[in-house]
């Protein structure tokens, strides 16, 4: 019996030791995305809430980086690796707990199998990764009280806790609300002696009250964030654009692997033909956390543009269905289709490391022009930018030597991608700050940024830089801004001995209006 519970444990323990570990290597070995940087942001100018999110991930940043002591890429990352390592081993207890040991090692593994929950969310530092936590928290606690019949007053208390978890997930992402929507529908249609109980009604105001300073924020600045993130989601819209559903199938499918969807598919089917049962109040509580959400966005995407990274908590619940599934039909082994999955994004893991640094896979330089090159290729989105910074400080330095700048330029560009990537690599390298001067939806927390910081003067020089990939010229936003534009120098990104994308570097004389 104990050889057997060792056995158990080293699988386990094997599944989350080389799931952090390559994660590992593959975070600290490529450049902050656009996204990230922003959110390196929130933590070097922390806020009661931000324009396009609250303000926990910024939160998360802080702790692991001990105050942004720590930034490199590892550590900006750090929090999305420890993360995802806790929320694979949670969703293994909840599977374990929903069956037997196998569908928690099964669901484990399809956690990880997953591009969502292993790259976005356990790779990258994104809202999504505290969001995670106290999604898989509040699941793994509520399905341990919430069917009880007769609360006990152990219970009682943990349902305070699940207030605190939905709290501090609404202060991660806006979706968490999902959570006590799905447990709201639980108790009034299935179990409603949870209304006769005050800490029902406790955890509520937790909640809210935890919420508190994103909505004073919000107050503060016109409810911008609350109208910024309503906007993208909306039912009613009259034209239909089955495009856009057709767009968030496919980023669904991929997003959380395409051997994953089908396995739940076969899940449901099974399930509806009655070839495996999970318990009842199990069962319910899962799709009551999975199916809202999933809807409202497949139901948004008929309208307009989403991102399928929205809707994906959802499939949380789905996995642990699947994995119940696939554990019924093979007891003694995991089945080889959660092995497959696994596999799958293993090579994807890989490819797009291999893509990231050396384009061997794709290189967009065929046929550019020197103002376009790489335009195509997102990889490079995840690269060059310490090659950036260190020609940037050259051309720098002998500007200043040479006079052709005014001493303590800064760096000003017209949207919040790249002011921020610039602020972390050129920024921390060279102390050159940057501001971001164009429209609200354009340069988002830099409307804040830009106040929070010493204001240029008039008259001074600043610098304006744009890539291949997203070329336009400095006359074209800040003619009004600025007296002469002139020309400092290219900086050619190379990969794998290839010139794969370019910067222009440009001087902007005589600041002649206040930013």
């Amino acid at each position: 019996m104990k050889t057997t519970i060792n056995t158990e444990r080293n699988k386990i323990f094997v599944l989350l030791i080389s799931s952090f570990l390559v994660r590992s290597i593959i975070a600290a070995n490529i450049d902050l995305s656009n996204d990230e940087v922003n959110y390196w942001a929130y933590a070097l100018y922390p806020a009661l809430s931000h324009f396009d999110h609250p303000p926990m991930v910024g939160v998360f940043i802080q702790l692991f980086t001990l105050n942004l002591t720590f930034q490199s890429e590892f550590f900006i990352r750090a929090a999305s690796l420890v993360v995802g390592t806790i929320n694979t081993y949670i969703i293994f207890r909840i599977g374990k707990q929903l069956y037997d040991f196998n569908a928690g090692l099964t669901a484990a593994i399809l956690y990880t199998a997953s591009v969502y929950c292993s790259v976005i969310l356990g790779l990258f530092i994104l809202p999504d990764t505290p969001l995670s936590l106290f999604w898989l928290l509040t699941f793994y606690i509520a399905l341990n009280i919430l069917p009880e019949k007769c609360p006990v007053p152990k219970s009682k208390k943990l349902f305070l806790l699940l207030g605190i978890l939905i709290g501090l997930g609404m202060i991660s992402k806006y979706t968490a609300a999902f959570l006590w929507i799905g447990i709201i529908a639980y108790i009034l249609f299935v179990n409603r002696v949870w209304l006769k109980t005050k800490e029902f009604y406790i955890a509520g105001i937790l909640t809210i009250i935890l919420f508190i300073p994103v909505i004073i924020w919000n107050v503060q600045n016109d409810f911008i964030s609350f109208t910024f993130q309503g906007e993208r989601v909306s039912l009613t819209e009259s034209k239909l654009r089955f495009d856009f559903l057709g767009t968030e199938l496919a980023g669904q499918i991929f997003y959380n692997n395409p051997v994953n969807f089908v396995i739940v598919i076969a899940s449901f089917v099974a399930l509806f033909k009655r070839k495996f049962t999970i318990k009842r109040d199990y069962l319910i509580l899962l799709l009551l956390w999975s199916i809202p959400i999933i809807a409202i966005f497949f139901l948004s995407s008929l309208t307009r543009r989403t991102l399928p990274h929205w809707s994906a908590p959802g499939y949380y619940g789905l996995i642990i269905i699947a994995s119940v599934y696939l554990s019924s039909i093979s007891k003694i082994k995991i089945h080889y289709s959660a092995k497959l999955s696994l596999l799958l994004v293993v090579v994807v893991l890989l490819l797009g490391f291999i893509q990231i640094k050396t384009g061997f896979i794709y290189n967009d330089v065929k046929d550019r022009t020197t103002i376009n090159l790489g335009e195509k290729d997102a990889s490079l989105d995840l690269f060059g930018w310490h090659q950036l910074a260190s020609n940037f400080d050259i051309i720098y330095k002998r500007d200043l030597s040479e006079n052709k700048i005014s001493k303590d330029p800064y760096i000003i560009t017209w949207r919040w991608f790249p002011a921020a990537n610039y602020d972390y690599y050129i920024g921390n390298l060279t102390g050159v700050k940057s501001y971001a001067l164009g429209g609200l939806e354009n340069i988002r927390n830099y409307y804040w940024i830009n106040k929070k910081r010493t204001l240029p003067k008039l008259g001074s020089d600043a610098y304006y830089i744009c890539s291949s990939r997203d070329y336009s010229l400095p006359s074209k936003h800040y003619s009004d801004y600025f007296t002469e534009f002139e020309p400092a120098d290219t900086i050619r990104i190379m990969r794998n001995n290839i010139n794969v994308m370019n910067y222009f570097v440009f001087r902007m004389k005589g600041l002649k209006r206040e930013l």
